[in-house]
């Protein structure tokens, strides 16, 4: 697994562009949420308890996030586990509801995104690497955590590795 700094910097390296990066502080929540919802219909029942896909997936990317920066996780899971509830909540609708819901945030977080990638002039960093597809989340809390002055060690050591993934 690369170092958090590494993984910034590539995902940084195509998000340069202001405009691009606050579309993806609308599109990258509403894609994830998107996909929870269908992923929320394929559940086993352990006991009295019901363990989704969605919940599988959940606390896979929090513990790899947890693997990457503590920190950062768990402000992460701050935000996935309303998220995880509500895609939960949305799916137990009905499927016409939940297949509504899905495709609203799903087409309009991509929407976003690639408005945000016309304006960058580079394409979505996932058509190189689809781990970055994981990345995208992570990557907005740092960006959160530096709006806040927070984590200027990992801001300087992406800011180190950044060239290696510009165009050439």
């Amino acid at each position: 697994m690369k170092p958090l700094a590494e993984q910034m910097a590539m995902y940084a390296a195509y998000h340069r562009n202001p405009r691009n990066r606050a579309t993806h502080f609308f599109g990258v929540p509403a894609i994830a949420f998107a996909i929870l919802i269908p992923m929320a219909w394929a559940s086993v029942t352990l006991g009295d308890a019901r363990i989704s896909l969605a919940m599988v997936f959940t606390a896979a990317v929090l513990l790899y996030y947890l693997a990457l920066d503590r920190p950062l996780a768990i402000a992460s899971a701050i935000l996935f586990i309303p998220m995880l509830m509500m895609a939960e909540w949305v799916a137990a609708q009905g499927t016409v509801t939940g297949l509504w819901t899905f495709a609203a945030f799903f087409v309009g977080g991509w929407v976003f995104q690639l408005v945000g990638h016309v304006w960058e002039g580079r394409k979505p960093a996932l058509l190189d690497n689809l781990m970055q597809i994981f990345v995208a989340p992570l990557f907005l809390m740092v960006e959160a955590a530096q709006m806040l002055g927070l984590r200027r060690d990992l801001q300087v050591a992406v800011a180190e590795r950044m060239p290696a993934y510009l165009p050439r």
